[in-house]
């Protein structure tokens, strides 16, 4: 739509570089188990809050979604499935272990009604936004003026 007006958000972007900034850290020590977060986006569709995470391998029973005061958690692990001993990995991009992420809501939103699908690697969280409040209009009555 021509003309429409994009709200911004300067804070956005910060999710993306502490993710960044986590993958790094995680390459530069190594260590035990290698972490991973799923991609997600966040859209408005209506009445609706759709969230969509890229978790492909992962069955539905290894993914745990909970609300607690207004935040969202999508939660799982990704297991290694196949170890092949005497191999020498020069290089391992492909990450497994455990996943959180969370994010907040907008007040009032009823857990019970939140739905989840996932199809082709991808789980797609519906979550039905509360009404928003009608504005009252307040009529502004003009006093006397005292002589």
């Amino acid at each position: 739509m021509p003309g429409a007006l994009t709200r911004w958000e300067p804070f956005a972007e910060l999710g993306e570089l502490r993710t960044r900034f986590d993958r790094m850290v995680d390459e530069l020590w190594g260590g035990g188990e290698r972490t991973w977060a799923p991609a997600i986006d966040v859209v408005r569709e209506g009445s609706q809050l759709i969230v969509r995470a890229d978790i492909p391998g992962i069955k539905p029973e290894d993914v745990k979604i909970e609300v607690e005061d207004d935040i969202l958690t999508i939660s799982g692990r990704r297991e290694e499935s196949s170890e092949e001993k005497g191999r020498e990995y020069l290089r391992r991009e492909r990450r497994f272990g455990s996943f959180v992420r969370s994010m907040a809501l907008p007040a009032g939103v009823d857990a019970s009604q939140i739905k989840a699908q996932t199809k082709a690697g991808v789980i797609e969280v519906q979550i039905p936004l509360p009404a928003e409040p009608e504005k009252q209009k307040v009529t502004i009555t003009p006093q006397a003026e005292s002589s």
